[in-house]
């Protein structure tokens, strides 16, 4: 594996050229930022992007957009195969100014598959650079709607060990009225500091986080869907698969057939 600063540094190193890697392993990137675009791949795992506001979790057979100037840190779950591309001048369509989570169609994933002849800094006049810039060109075109997979973090002291106190229950059905009586905080406190703090309800950050969970464990593991529901804490499949269609916009067995499609 390459030295990570060095390859952080190296990205932006020559302004106008577009820079390609292939990675097999696993690996973390601290939180950095650079002046390109970048565009992220992911088959056979999941990776996280801890954002400055949220987590977003990238399943595998979909891709991550992420605006430049970003800071971001990076975490691969497990040895996955990682195509990652980095554009410049990315101004010209809104689409590129915001990060997103995306599913494959099968042209870009050709395209991408396509680009394993190339690596590192490829320039104008280069063998590939205009098929590399072709893929950027279709990116908004193709990419219409970005998949609501993230989990809003934040710095706030105050509410710490609330967040890990909810983090370690996950797999329980915790309400407002036990978090008050476990944590010392008041359901009205509590109610407040989320608002305040993660933008979002109690009930809905733990949605959230649950969601997060059952896709980590469709991507990681072979149990079926009913288990991942049960181990969750819903009492059937239904409930699940509403909860998890009203956070991810789509029934849980249709993206677990995404994954492997």
């Amino acid at each position: 594996m390459f030295d990570l600063l060095e390859f952080i540094a190296e990205i932006d190193r020559i302004p106008n050229s577009i820079y390609v890697v292939h990675e097999t392993n696993e690996y973390k990137l601290p939180t950095h930022s650079h002046c390109k675009g970048q565009l992220i791949y992911i088959d056979g795992g999941a990776a996280y992007i801890q954002m400055v506001d949220k987590t977003l979790i990238i399943p595998s057979r979909h891709y991550v957009w992420i605006p430049k100037n970003s800071p971001h840190r990076v975490e691969m779950s497990k040895s996955v195969i990682i195509r990652t591309i980095y554009f410049y001048d990315v101004d010209k369509d809104p689409f590129f100014q915001k990060d997103g989570i995306y599913p494959m169609n099968p042209l870009l994933m050709q395209m991408l598959t396509y680009t394993e002849k190339w690596s590192g800094h490829i320039l104008p006049g280069d063998d590939g650079y205009f098929f590399l810039m072709g893929i950027k060109e279709i990116l908004p075109k193709i990419s219409k709607k970005s998949l609501p997979i993230s989990v809003p973090v934040t710095d706030n002291q105050r509410i710490a060990p609330v967040l890990k106190y909810v983090n370690d229950h996950i797999y329980d059905n915790l309400t407002l009225k036990i978090l008050s009586h476990d944590t010392g905080f008041s359901e009205r406190t509590l109610s407040r500091l989320f608002q305040r703090t993660m933008k979002i309800s109690f009930l809905q950050y733990f949605k959230l986080l649950k969601m997060t969970k059952a896709i980590e464990m469709m991507i990681e593991t072979d149990i079926s869907l009913s288990e991942i529901a049960y181990s969750l804490g819903y009492g059937s499949i239904s409930a699940f698969s509403n909860t998890f269609y009203q956070i991810v916009k789509i029934r849980p067995s249709e993206f677990a057939k995404q994954l492997t499609n």
